[in-house]
């Protein structure tokens, strides 16, 4: 294996490539380091949400008995503040576009209801992709990455397998789930 300096002829910014067979493997060295990258930001951002779950809970009692949780949107639940998961309704979940990573509020009244609010989305970008079922679950192939989206979003759209989709996911960071903006029926 060459080293980059072997690889590369640097000229003060611009950068030569002295063979074209080495550009495939310049390509493989840059996305190992990507790759290194990557597992590095994923440690650091697991480091940065663990205190966050050895803190008390926040959760506010009101005069009138209802309890107000905040909590993450983990593409299916809401992760509350009490380490807890709560339940989204997957039509609210849907219909709202929400993504992995959105802050969020629940409110449980005093007879058991919970009324789900959206506090702080996080950022997002577009993706376009398509559509792939296995059968149970449907899952939208974008940008190399295979992400899984809620049922009811597929059915609101009437979408199915080869479909082009328009999806949302967090602008930075990792996520396993999108939202479904739109889909292209083909």
């Amino acid at each position: 294996m060459n080293s980059l300096g072997d690889i590369l002829n640097q000229k003060g910014d611009i950068l030569k490539i002295k063979n074209p067979e080495d550009i495939e493997e310049l390509k493989d060295r840059v996305y190992q380091m990507k790759d290194q990258l990557d597992a590095l930001l994923r440690t650091l951002n697991q480091k940065q949400t663990e205190p966050i779950k050895q803190r008390e809970p926040d959760i506010e009692i009101l005069e009138s008995g209802e309890r107000i949780v905040e909590g993450v949107f983990s593409g299916e639940q809401m992760v509350g503040s009490d380490g807890k998961e709560y339940s989204v309704p997957y039509n609210y979940a849907s219909k709202s576009k929400l993504v992995e990573g959105d802050l969020m509020k629940l409110t449980i009244t005093k007879n058991g209801s919970f009324i789900y609010k959206q506090i702080g989305p996080i950022e997002r970008k577009r993706l376009i992709g398509e559509l792939v079922s296995d059968g149970e679950q449907y899952s939208v192939l974008a940008d190399g990455k295979t992400y899984k989206v809620l049922i009811a979003s597929i059915t609101f759209f009437h979408g199915k397998p080869g479909d082009e989709v328009v999806i949302l996911v967090p602008k930075d960071g990792i996520s396993d789930w999108a939202a479904v903006e739109n889909i292209i029926n083909k």
